[in-house]
């Protein structure tokens, strides 16, 4: 019998398939997702796309993703409370991001 070659092309197409699903679904959830808190202030978690690849990863988080963290701060714990958004505010990178930008962390 000769082994199955490993087709290096495919695997990397799945792979990118499978990424690009995932930002897709994201934003579908994120778009569907617009509240206003009682401060009437927009909630849009759509804002916080800075700060994305501070919250899927160990990377820190930009001067952009700061800045939109700290107006979307009475937004999180909507954002917490939202199963299609919790993975990405309730975990242990977001509370990592928060304390780098200075905003603390809300206890909901």
């Amino acid at each position: 019998m000769h082994p199955v070659p490993f087709n290096f092309f495919a695997f990397f197409m799945m792979r990118v398939s499978f990424v690009a699903l995932c930002v897709l679904a994201l934003a579908v959830v994120i778009f569907s997702s617009e509240t206003r808190t009682t401060e009437a202030k927009t909630c849009n978690p759509m804002k916080l796309l800075p700060c994305m690849s501070a919250l899927t990863s160990s990377s820190p988080p930009s001067t952009s993703c700061c800045s939109r963290l700290k107006e979307q701060q009475p937004c999180l714990c909507g954002y917490i409370k939202n199963p299609a958004l919790k993975q990405y505010v309730d975990n242990p990178n977001a509370k990592r991001v928060a304390s780098t930008c200075g905003v603390p962390y809300p206890k909901c």
